[in-house]
């Protein structure tokens, strides 16, 4: 069981918490990577949040959110070999994940069918799908707009049913870790017990624990255009201190959303064909924005309706007028004009000059087809939305925006990392005993299946709590131990915080201005679209932030400690990005997944946009299309790169009579293949 003592650091009591496992996060990584382990056997764990129930999972969603599992039903072949290449397909993924992904997707999802999550199933029991952007095959699924959050919910209350300790507004400021035999091994973890921030101690509070599991979701809190809830921020910072690698930093997944509320505008919000307009700051000079850019109203109506579709900002959907360069002109509206944009719907798109007026006999096939067999080729935007997917309608008006009133203000958003920390087939990252699970962990490569993010963060929470409980299944060592290889770590972090709170301020340098300088750095320059030299430029920038921070940051008082640790995690995080993102322009990388690399020398998205804008997507072979770009920090912040080749698929074992003889003997718990 944990056991909690009184420690003294910098003469100060402090309580520390000995355990086996100790899981940051309480998404669905972390609340299933606990399970998992209770599965397993193991109770001697906690889970460690900063607020339950705040992260992505609990707040995040989309008209009908999707899931994407093996295909469980219809008459088409499928297979988890078959859905790891299609993993792979999309580009720096390493096949051994992609295999790891596929073969555990079935048993992940029926877990969560057993715990009662409402996936839909016909009367014959056949869990039914459809296709969702880069899927060949129809593996997606959905509970509606609110399918994390519907799984968050169930998990909890496993959880809680379970009695596993959940430690709530514990803010996890910093790893503790050791560089035993040359190689670097986590061995616990700081944190801010926010109910404390007034006493002696300042809340601090410090885990001793063989294992931690990191499941505190992607980078948020470096951008401004953001679909993430606010109250998610991301942790990332805390893994590089500590030695862990980055992988695919460069690839994360943005696309069109809501700003007022932040929700994805993808599926049927956009196949009922909203009126896309722009006006200045103050909402006046009302122009539909897209229409000298596209040939007629039928392109339009086609690329708006595919939008749902195709949501993710994806550079190979741009030529031909195709979904994608709404995306490139929204971001023009917004970004390097400064107007705002908002989706219409309660009128439908208006032709101007030589382009005609709405017409649904003007639409492609496949949009027509959509909208005739949903029983929806009448009337205005929102009576389409109420009639094929009223939950997506009645979502918005029970955050108080109803769409047969208001506009829709929106931008091009970051939503997901496809990127992050590194990773082996047990989510062991580089540094021992350390588990990166979900978003923060960089399984996914370029383009990733809609939905597979959520299967990802379930096979994560598994395949660490299988590998732990075979292999770290161990007590923590004494307090004694702990704190001999601890106390510098633990000292460092308390006298920093003793030195931002007694430091008198200069008045021109807040956290609240430092955070804004990293949203509006990493939305502009390291997000949709990327030039070279602006790149190597920001980058500099950050790491003068990053350095000014540690030595100028003051605070007012206690309880802006966690903010303060929070505001540096985020700064060295984006810092660490950026030099990823110039290390992939300075290899001659191109435009690829959903992000757009300026290039005087290629193409123009369409006609009408200017020569500036000119771009050319990735050639297949390529130095950096056969290579994953793995990034760390040296114990003195040194930046370190390293090129990797791309695992394959790999050919696995399947003759029964010898994984059976594997198994009983737990001889399939390997760390290298």
């Amino acid at each position: 069981m944990i056991k909690k003592s009184m420690v003294k650091v910098e003469g100060m009591s402090v309580p520390c918490y000995s355990l086996n496992t100790l899981i940051i996060g309480s998404g669905i990584a972390g609340l299933n990577a606990a399970l998992c382990l209770y599965e397993q056997g193991l109770r001697d764990m906690s889970v460690v949040t900063d607020g339950l129930g705040r992260g992505t999972s609990n707040n995040a969603g989309s008209d009908k959110q999707t899931y994407y599992k093996l295909s469980l039903s219809g008459s088409k072949p499928d297979s988890p070999e078959k859905m790891a290449h299609d993993l792979f397909k999309g580009r720096c993924m390493h096949g051994d994940l992609a295999l790891c992904e596929a073969v555990n997707s079935v048993r992940c999802f029926m877990n969560l069918v057993r715990l009662g999550v409402p996936f839909p199933h016909d009367t014959y029991g056949s869990y039914v799908g459809y296709k969702t952007d880069n899927d060949p095959l129809g593996r997606a699924t959905s509970a509606g707009p609110l399918t994390s959050h519907l799984i968050c919910r169930r998990l909890i209350e496993e959880i809680k049913q379970k009695g596993i300790k959940i430690m709530d507004k514990h803010e996890v400021i910093a790893l503790l870790d050791d560089g035993k035999d040359g190689q670097k091994q986590v061995k616990g973890a700081v944190a801010i017990d926010g109910d404390q921030l007034d006493s002696e101690s300042m809340g601090f509070v410090v885990f001793n624990a063989v294992n931690v599991i990191l499941a505190t979701g992607g980078p948020a809190g470096m951008y401004k255009a953001s679909v993430y809830p606010e109250s998610q921020q991301g942790s990332t910072g805390l893994a590089f201190e500590a030695g862990a690698a980055g992988n695919n930093l460069t690839e994360s997944q943005f696309g069109l959303a809501s700003v007022k509320f932040r929700w994805n505008l993808s599926g049927t919000y956009q196949q009922v064909i909203p009126r896309y307009l722009s006006t200045d700051v103050n909402g006046r000079d009302e122009k539909e924005f897209l229409n000298p850019f596209f040939p007629d109203m039928g392109t339009l109506s086609t690329a708006i309706f595919l939008k749902g579709y195709e949501w993710p900002f994806d550079v190979e959907k741009i030529r031909n007028y195709g979904s994608s360069l709404i995306d490139v002109l929204v971001y023009r509206e917004t970004v390097k004009k400064g107007r705002r944009v908002f989706l219409d719907y309660t009128q439908n798109p208006k032709g101007e000059g030589k382009m005609s007026g709405f017409d649904f006999s003007l639409l492609d096939e496949q949009a027509y087809a959509y909208l005739k067999k949903s029983g929806a080729l009448f009337g205005t935007p929102v009576r389409r939305l109420k009639k094929v997917n009223l939950p997506a309608y009645r979502l918005y008006k029970d955050h108080g925006i109803d769409l047969e009133r208001e506009r829709l203000e929106m931008a091009v958003c970051a939503q997901h990392n496809n990127g992050g920390l590194k990773a082996n087939i047990w989510w062991e990252s580089n540094v021992k005993h350390l588990f990166p699970v979900g978003e923060v962990c960089g399984t996914h490569g370029v383009c990733r299946p809609g939905g597979s993010s959520i299967n990802a963060c379930l096979v994560g929470g598994l395949r660490a709590a299988l590998f732990i409980s075979k292999k770290y299944a161990h007590d923590p060592p004494g307090d004694e131990k702990f704190l001999k290889g601890s106390q510098d770590k633990i000292s460092g972090t308390i006298e920093f915080a003793r030195g931002i709170l007694s430091k008198p301020g200069s008045g021109d340098f807040s956290l609240s201005k430092a955070a804004e300088e990293i949203k509006k750095r990493m939305s502009s320059y390291g997000a949709v679209v990327r030039e070279k030299e602006a790149v190597f430029r920001e980058k500099q920038k950050a790491w003068k932030l990053y350095r000014r921070l540690k030595k100028e940051i003051t605070i007012r008082s206690k309880k802006e400690l966690p903010k303060a640790f929070k505001c540096l995690d985020l700064c060295l995080t984006h810092a660490v990005y950026l030099e990823a993102v110039y290390e992939y322009l300075e290899r001659g990388g191109k435009s690829r997944g959903s992000s757009m690399v300026l290039d005087p020398q290629g193409q123009k998205p369409c006609a009408a946009l200017g020569e500036d804008w000119r771009y050319t997507c990735e050639k297949p072979g390529s130095y950096t299309a056969g290579r994953i770009l793995e990034v760390s920090l040296d114990k003195d912040l040194f930046v370190k790169k390293k090129w990797v080749s791309i695992r394959p698929v790999p050919a696995h074992e399947t003759w029964f009579e010898n994984v059976w003889r594997d198994f009983r003997d737990d001889k399939f718990i390997k760390e290298e293949i």
